[in-house]
Parts: structure tokens; sequence; C-alpha cells
């Protein structure tokens, strides 16, 4: 096995791995459930323990994590969210939109924190930003309001172009939203979109063969944790077809996309770690407000745009937070 396989391995082992302290009575339990692997999600996972620890507690020691990671199936989230309930876990922490509307499905009485959610009021988890309610809240990363704002810095960069490209994933519950949001921002910007939908890597393959055939001048990659997931994969692609992209979270130029611009998801997870150990204390969902990102980060690849024979305006790389040389 190679040396990456294993190092892979080693961090999603780390991850999984039970704490061997969840049987031992008078510990709290939290669940983590999460739509995507480990592996991707190891850094969220060990930004969410930061903030729990903030909080003052520790996994091992006084509190016990149980992981739950659906892989990219989306239809495994609410079966692996009733094993949670079931278990009677003190709190929910729900990565991602997916994760939460079944975390919310699953039980009314458990208290569910969720990160990184587009839109928490318009798809019911809470009944305001400002006074959450019932037993949900969390931190929203805003991602489908960024939606413009993305096609806007994306149409900067190929102001030639006159169609773009929107790829969604149809099982977000947020997709609705995303597409709506960037399909307003087009027609102001006099730009034609194509929407094409993707949940599974042999979708990805039929949206990049509609792709070459479209002869867009862009990508925009909706937010999802599943093109999170196959950051690497899309970048590839977008670069053979030399498409312009932008998703986002840093590391999809990190992959070797060319742009991303977004709030800082480490941080949410933080938060919501913060908030889940605030509960654990006793501490009521309702009464803690839905946190929001207020930063947001404009990263560019330059040696992406030098392979895609793109010259990137100078007023884009004056405003970029950080540049890939």
């Amino acid at each position: 096995m190679r040396r990456r396989e294993l190092l892979a391995n080693a961090v999603a082992a780390a991850v999984l791995a039970p704490s061997g302290a969840a049987a031992q009575p008078g510990r709290p339990t939290v669940g983590f459930l999460a739509s995507a692997t480990a592996e991707i999600w190891a850094p969220y996972a060990a930004a969410f323990r930061k903030g729990l620890a903030e909080s003052g507690f520790e996994d091992g020691r006084n509190v016990a994590l149980e992981y739950r990671w659906a892989n990219g199936d989306y239809d495994r989230l609410p079966a692996l969210a009733a094993d949670l309930v079931d278990r009677r876990v003190s709190v929910i922490a729900a990565a991602t939109t997916p994760a939460a509307v079944a975390a919310k499905a699953a039980t009314a009485s458990i208290p569910v924190v969720f990160m990184i959610i587009a839109d928490p009021v318009g798809i019911g988890l809470v009944k305001s930003l400002s006074r959450p309610g019932g037993n949900v809240t969390g931190v929203t990363y805003l991602s489908a309001e960024i939606g413009p704002k993305l096609l806007e810095l994306l149409h900067e960069a190929v102001p030639a172009a006159t169609a773009i490209a929107l790829l969604v994933n149809p099982a977000n519950p947020s997709v609705r939203r995303q597409s709506d949001e960037v399909r307003a921002a087009a027609q102001t910007l006099d730009l034609q979109l194509h929407v094409l939908d993707a949940r599974t890597p042999a979708e990805i393959d039929a949206a990049f063969a509609r792709l070459a055939r479209l002869r867009v001048g862009g990508l925009l990659i909706g937010g999802d944790p599943f093109f999170n997931s196959s950051r690497a994969r899309i970048a590839g692609m977008a670069l053979q077809l030399k498409l312009a992209s932008i998703f986002q979270a840093p590391v999809y130029p990190e992959a070797g996309g060319l742009m991303s611009y977004g709030g800082d998801s480490l941080g949410a997870y933080r938060q919501a770690g913060i908030y889940a150990g605030r509960i654990v204390k006793g501490e009521k969902p309702a009464d803690l407000p839905v946190q929001q990102a207020t930063n947001f980060k404009l990263v560019i690849n330059m040696k992406t745009a030098k392979a895609l024979g793109l010259t990137v305006p100078q007023s884009l790389l004056a405003r970029a937070d950080e540049v890939i040389e």
C-alpha cells in the first residue's frame, strides 16, 4: 500500500475510533453525523473537537464522541440519525445541510447543533436566527446567499464568457435556493446559465460530458459536501475542458481549481463545538442564537490560471486573500 493510502487510512481510523468511554455511566455522549467520509472531514471534526474542548469537554476524558458517516450517500442519513437517537446521545452535531435535516426529522427532543447550513430558516430547521426555538441551533455559512458573489467573481475572471454552468447536487435540501439565487444573478449580468445535476461520481462524469457540448465559459460549483469530497476530480475535469471554475471552499483551489470564495468553515465547526459543549452543560438550543459567518476569503490558483491560458485581472488579484503560485 502506498504511503498516501496508509496516511489516509490512519487519519480515518483516528476519527472513527471509539473512545472506549461511551459505555461508562455518567459520561455524556455527543453524536457527530456527517454526510461525507471520515478521511475528507477529518479537519472539520478536529475543529469541532477543539470547540468542544474550549467548553471544557475532551473526547475520552469527560465526554464520548460517536461518529456516523454517510460516505456521500445521503439516503443513509436518516438511519444514522435514528441510531444516534436510539443511543440517547446528549446532543447531535450535524455536519452540513442534509445531515441537519435528517437529525431534525429523527428527534424533537435531543438537541441538534448544525454546521454550515445555507438557509436554516428557509428549510425549516429554526424559526429565526435570533430565536431558533425548538431543539435545533448552530452555525450558518450563508452558502446559498454567496452564489451571486461567486458568479460575479467568475464573470470578472472570464468577462468574455456569455454562458456559465452551475453544478448542483439535487439531493441537497438547499439546491433550489442555490439555483434560484444564481439564476437571478445571471440575468442581471446578462449571462446564459446552464444548471447541471450530479449526486454520484458517474453523474459528475455525465455533467462534464454535457459541459463539453455546451461550450460554456466558466463553471460555478454549488455548495455541497459531495462536491467538497470530489474536489480533485472536479478540478481536474474542469482543467481538461479549459474551464475557469469557482467553489466555496478554499480546499478547491488547493486541489487545482481556479478560485474559491467562502466563509471560515473550520471556524464554523469550532463554534459548533462550543455550542455543543454549552448544551451538554445544560443550556437550551432555543436560547442559543444561530451564529453567522462574517469572514470570507478569496483564494486564486495562478498555476491553474496559467494552465488555462487565463490572464486574471489585476483588480481581482488585488482583492485575493491568498494566491497560490
